[in-house]
């Protein structure tokens, strides 16, 4: 695997996603970000933690939990951000930043998307429609192989199509993998990657 190349490929994508959430405003402490749903500034400050772990993105994060009443182990991601300073003094930083990222991802996928409690309670209700769109929401909110991998095939039992975005996750993920330095291969990841997350926010009847 090309640890550089996966390493540039993640930095885009997420950069892609932050663009997708349409959010103007740099600061948890914004206007624009208060007016937010819960929902979107969870994904918000998870995505700032992800991209600069850093002590005031990660007591952003602690001020949600707090004020949303929610249980979020913040304390276990400091040695993240001590591992982050650590690794830019090392000849080998790209590499061991991919799989710093990685465990990072695993981490942040441990604090389920809102959308998640939003399907459970459509589930419950027997509103399998709308408890299908909730988790496709979730799910494009992941971060991790694992996790996304893991909840389509929860969900496939009710949402049959879930084991064909699982494969056609299978084939973004070896594109990745095996994307060269240039940009044409980016750029060619960049789209594979947009038009799997279209295909997963469009839901089939």
């Amino acid at each position: 695997m090309n640890w550089s190349i996966l390493f540039f490929a993640l930095m885009m994508l997420l950069l892609l996603r932050v663009l997708r959430l349409k959010i103007r405003a740099n600061s948890a402490h914004s206007e624009s970000f208060k007016r937010l749903p819960p929902k979107d500034q969870l994904a918000v400050l998870k995505e700032c933690l992800l991209n600069n772990p850093s002590e005031s993105n990660l007591k952003n994060l602690s001020d949600f939990a707090e004020r949303t009443s929610r249980t979020i182990d913040t304390d276990s991601y400091r040695p993240f951000i001590k591992s982050q300073l650590e690794v830019f003094k090392h000849k080998d930083a790209i590499a061991e930043d991919n799989e710093l990222y990685i465990a990072e991802a695993l981490w942040m996928d441990k604090i389920r998307p809102i959308e998640f409690e939003e399907a459970e309670s459509f589930k419950l209700e027997n509103d399998i429609p709308k408890y299908i769109e909730r988790s496709l929401e979730g799910i494009a909110r992941l971060y991790s192989d694992e996790a996304i991998l893991d909840t389509l095939a929860k969900l496939a039992p009710d949402y049959p199509y879930a084991n064909e975005l699982a494969e056609s996750y299978k084939q973004l993920m070896q594109t990745r993998d095996e994307s060269t330095a240039d940009d044409k291969a980016l750029e060619k990841l960049r789209k594979q990657k947009e038009s799997w997350e279209n295909d997963l926010l469009n839901v089939k009847n």
